[in-house]
């Protein structure tokens, strides 16, 4: 009975709380997939432009020219990215493949660093 009445946090601030790896790339996989939907649009639409006509392309072309458009491509490149890399891991997990916890902290490591490091690598391309 004694348990029952201990005294619980009334407020618990998230971001005063240490998360671990795994968990930070959890939650950025749920944030680039819903990053990737929402600009489902923009990128159909510049799809379009790409195949539509070549006054559409030169369009296309000035419109990707702009640097907020270049930092855009490159912030939907990491998304890309790092679903793609987290979407790996969790089907390896699903086939009990580094479900230990020192794997699973070292594949979220690599998660990460294989996603940043590409987009590094293909955002100096773009720009």
């Amino acid at each position: 009975m004694a348990e029952m009445t201990k005294k619980r946090p009334k407020h618990l601030n998230l971001f005063q709380i240490r998360q671990p790896i795994a968990a930070v790339t959890s939650i950025l996989h749920r944030i680039s997939g819903l990053g990737l939907f929402l600009m489902l649009p923009l990128l159909i639409w510049l799809l379009d432009l790409s195949l539509r006509s070549p006054d559409s392309f030169q369009s296309l072309q000035a419109f990707v020219a702009h640097p907020l458009a270049k930092l855009l491509l490159i912030g939907l490149l990491w998304a890309f990215l790092h679903h793609f890399f987290m979407g790996i891991r969790i089907l390896l997990i699903d086939v009990h493949v580094g479900v230990a916890k020192q794997q699973a902290r070292k594949s979220a490591i690599a998660v990460l660093a294989a996603s940043l490091a590409l987009t590094l690598i293909l955002g100096v391309k773009l720009w």
